[in-house]
């Protein structure tokens, strides 16, 4: 197929309209369901800074989450602060809670996710149409909008997506500032992408890495004398001043911080940390488990190594390619320990799988050869998105338990209690229950009750019973006790 650069028409518009209809309507799957589900802990640890946000006032500079111990930073933090990512993501779907409340909070924070998805599939096609053709910017696009890891992962109540999408509409305009002539303009992509792009670092920090595809974009403008030019060096000034100010301000509540040294080179395990930093475990995880069977579900990886080793004259994907390696790289122990931080390199996994689609499409031989490559495009398609879906779909589940006991003790306990669960740091109770406390029981019950803490709730039996003769237990059943401090 010959380059179409210039030539975006009513078919595009009809090829975008039915990825976004179908990524849409796939991520609107269980999009009700409780905020119980995989990776709930972080979830609702996002969505407790936006509840918190209605309940107390929209104060940006302290978010605060419901966990109030000292098990994240290792100081109490009685106020509960959550000093990460600027809560940008936060305020958006709280914001739209608080104006319109005639859905759930979690669904405004799934639909606000899925709304920047939909920015960040639009500008994937728009990119790689005019760096490459419109069957590339087609099957890059259609795999970030219907595989199932991409599927939940860019509908769940993180920063990520949103993340993302402000990141890739920084691209979309310094890409479009480097093609237009007319000064006024450039000057309000060049401003509108620095924009963007400071809030992308200051929603994930991590964002930082596609520095990489902006810094090509001004080459591919000037050439080596971008290096001479003003604007390159305030587009990066401006773009990370805030995020600079937000780190060095957030030193001033050292309780909000939660340790972090270890996403660099180690995972949690049972038995504590282990390092893996250039250990063959991290590149099985990472190269094997994560991308080739997880995100991909094994057959599409042909097409994905093909998109990275076949030689091309654009050189935009390899900035996007070296972009993702160099974070996959840097936070090693993050990245194995949790899915989720794959999500940032997914434009560059649809892109370069959309790449070696099109290899073997261009290179077809004849009419019996055509016919076998599309058969063998659909097969390999329909069984990676099989085998994807058989590892993701008990990602939607959630426990039923969980919903009851946080209904029960909703009852039995006032909204100012603080109370402690033996959940071994996972605030998804807390959350459910819309109670503040402690996510594990940190220190001996006498200390935590001086603290403040009025409840403890565990499901562990024989503890319990143990606590019967000092402590009066509030209510139990058969797989939780309520017990007063």
């Amino acid at each position: 197929m010959k380059n179409e650069k210039n030539n975006f028409n009513k078919k595009d518009y009809i090829f975008i309209i039915f990825i976004l209809l179908t990524a849409l309507i796939l991520r609107l799957y269980k999009i009700d369901s409780p905020l119980a589900d995989f990776h709930s802990w972080r979830q609702t640890d996002t969505a407790a800074v936006a509840r918190n946000f209605i309940r107390s006032g929209f104060d940006l500079l302290h978010p605060r989450f419901d966990d109030l111990s000292s098990i994240q930073s290792g100081i109490e933090n009685p106020e509960g602060y959550r000093m990460v990512e600027f809560p940008l993501y936060n305020f958006l779907f709280a914001i739209l809670y608080k104006l319109f409340p005639i859905l759930s909070l979690e669904i405004f924070g799934r639909l606000v996710s899925i709304f920047f998805t939909l920015i960040t599939i639009t500008i994937i096609y728009y990119l790689i149409f005019k760096e490459f053709n419109r069957r590339v910017a087609f099957f890059s696009s259609f795999i970030f909008a219907v595989m199932p890891f991409f599927v939940f992962y860019t509908r769940v109540v993180l920063p990520e997506p949103t993340a993302l999408s402000l990141g890739m509409i920084s691209i979309f305009f310094l890409y479009k500032f480097s093609q237009i002539k007319n000064k006024l303009l450039t000057i309000f992509y060049y401003v509108i992408s620095v924009l963007f792009f400071s809030l992308s670092i200051l929603v994930k920090p991590t964002m930082i890495f596609y520095s990489l595809p902006l810094i090509y974009i001004f080459f591919k403008k000037d050439s080596f004398y971008f290096l001479e030019k003003f604007y390159f060096y305030l587009y990066f000034f401006i773009s990370f001043l805030p995020f600079i100010l937000w780190r060095f301000y957030i030193l001033n509540y050292p309780q909000g911080i939660p340790a972090n040294e270890w996403l660099i080179n180690s995972i949690n395990t049972t038995s504590g940390l282990k390092n893996i930093f250039f250990r063959p475990s991290f590149f099985r995880w990472i190269f094997f488990e994560r991308i080739n069977i997880l995100i991909l579900g094994g057959y599409l990886t042909t097409f994905f190594v093909i998109g990275i080793i076949i030689k091309t004259k654009k050189l935009l994907p390899l900035f996007f390619y070296l972009s993702s390696l160099l974070y996959l790289f840097v936070f090693q122990g993050g990245n194995v320990q949790h899915e989720y931080y794959q999500t940032l390199i997914l434009p560059t996994v649809s892109l370069s799988t959309g790449i070696g689609i099109n290899f073997f499409l261009e290179n077809k031989k004849n009419f019996f050869s055509s016919i076998f490559i599309y058969i063998a495009i659909f097969v390999s398609f329909i069984f990676s998105f099989y085998f994807s879906f058989e590892k993701i779909k008990n990602n939607y589940l959630y426990s039923y338990d969980l919903i009851k006991i946080a209904n029960i003790v909703q009852k039995l306990t006032d909204p100012e209690d603080k109370i402690i669960t033996d959940r071994q740091g996972d605030t998804t109770l807390l959350y459910l229950m819309n109670r503040r406390g402690a996510p594990a029981i940190y220190k001996e019950l006498p200390e935590l009750k001086n603290l403040g803490y009025s409840y403890l709730l565990t499901q562990n039996k024989d503890y319990a019973d143990n606590l019967r003769k000092e402590y009066n237990v509030v209510f139990e059943s058969n797989n939780f006790w309520l017990i007063k401090l």
